[in-house]
């Protein structure tokens, strides 16, 4: 097995290798930060994490194991080790977690591809009817840049811009040396069909796709219940987020929950809802302009206030599983992100926000955490791992024998 010394190499906030014995460590961190079990349920629920790898979607799955009991499948895209490159770092997390699940007696079916294709589709129903009868939840959590329209075999690209003018905002990057600056930086408009293909990839087709196809096989057990992970988010960042392209697709969304409630409903007794998360450091959010800045701010405004991705989830399971009642908004969304966006903290956010200049950021935001949660994406930074140690970068993926 290859073992060698893995050291961080980075354009920015991409990483170019990631650490799979830091990877591993954290995967048993959020493990031992997850909520002790409530109850132990008689019959373990079914679930299907579609996008079980990183940021929410490895929380809802280390969540629903750890806390709610879980079994089921977790779907994910990940790349392969090679001779000259490390796998990425969701290889290493969802071995990791596989081999948690199976020690504590889970049984979890990890499957790699394309959640958007139909044939990872059939081959999770192949599973399910296989391997557990029935499904009881699904979380969908993907994000991805592009999507290929099974039917049609378009490809759609997402795009992460303001609707109607350019959009100007604070932002923050990191030197060479790793030094921070506050910047201004100005995304131009969307244009052509730029809102159609964002809506395309990153609305609720995919996500209705998957209910559809398991539904049509008799596979969704009676109170079936399927949540999509979102985001709102701070004013600060609504032109960009919330009143941009992702917005339009995250409408989209939610009109897609609306549209799903009312047929499981009638169909099983079940329900479909949006999942509205409170802010974190994922992969995904940190490609988006002023999302840094803003949650490197609020960070030094809540300190350990911030509620974790793991206990944010473990809340959601808890209202899936009938722990306690579900609980929605007006507009039907389970809210997750009530920390983040109650008044007292927006405010202190916005005072740190309009005094945020190069000069002044390093005592405004915790950047020290907010560093070193971008290094722990890809398994660096992690406490209690030797990082001048050789690793073993040849890690199999588990085993979906069925």
């Amino acid at each position: 097995m290859s073992e060698r010394v893995i050291t961080p190499r980075s354009r920015g906030f991409l990483f170019l290798d990631s650490h799979p014995a830091g990877c591993e460590r954290l995967v048993q961190d959020m493990w031992q930060a997850a909520p002790s079990p409530t109850h132990v349920p008689d019959d373990a629920p079914v679930a299907l994490i579609v996008g079980s790898s990183a940021g929410y979607g490895l929380a809802a799955t280390i969540a629903g194991l750890a806390r709610t009991g879980i079994r089921g499948i977790g779907v994910c895209f990940e790349k392969a080790p090679t001779e000259r490159r490390t796998a990425t770092a969701g290889w290493y997390r969802t071995a990791a977690t596989a081999e948690l699940a199976r020690r504590h007696g889970h049984e979890m079916v990890f499957l790699n591809g394309d959640a958007f294709s139909d044939g990872m589709k059939d081959q999770v129903a192949d599973v399910l009817r296989r391997r557990f009868g029935r499904l009881d939840h699904l979380i969908y959590s993907v994000a991805a840049p592009r999507r290929t329209d099974p039917e049609t075999g378009v490809t759609y690209a997402s795009v992460l811009k303001p609707i109607g003018e350019a959009y100007r905002t604070k932002t923050l990057v990191f030197d060479g040396a790793g030094a921070p600056e506050v910047k201004e930086v100005e995304t131009p408009p969307a244009e052509d069909d730029d809102i159609e293909q964002t809506v395309a990839v990153m609305g609720g087709a995919d996500w209705e796709r998957w209910v559809n196809h398991l539904a049509d096989r008799g596979l969704l057990a009676d109170g079936f219940s399927t949540a999509a992970l979102s985001y709102i988010g701070s004013p600060l960042t609504d032109g960009i987020y919330r009143q941009g392209t992702i917005g339009a697709a995250k409408t989209e969304l939610e009109a897609t929950a609306r549209a799903l409630d009312e047929r499981l409903h009638k169909l099983v007794g079940g329900r479909a809802v949006t999942s509205v998360n409170g802010a974190a450091v994922t992969q995904s959010s940190t490609a988006i302009p002023g999302i840094a800045l803003y949650v490197g701010l609020l960070r030094g405004a809540l300190g350990e206030g911030m509620v974790p991705p793991i206990a944010q989830l473990a809340d959601l399971w808890d209202q899936l599983t009938g722990v306690r009642a579900l609980e929605t908004d007006e507009d039907g969304r389970v809210r997750l992100d009530g920390w983040e966006l109650n008044s007292a903290v927006q405010a202190a956010v916005t005072e740190r926000w309009e005094s945020a200049t190069t000069e002044t950021i390093t005592r405004l935001a915790d950047l020290d955490w907010f560093h070193g949660e971008v290094q722990r994406l890809y398994g660096f930074a992690v406490p209690g791992i030797d990082y001048t140690a050789p690793t073993a970068t040849q890690v199999p993926w588990p085993d979906a024998t069925v």
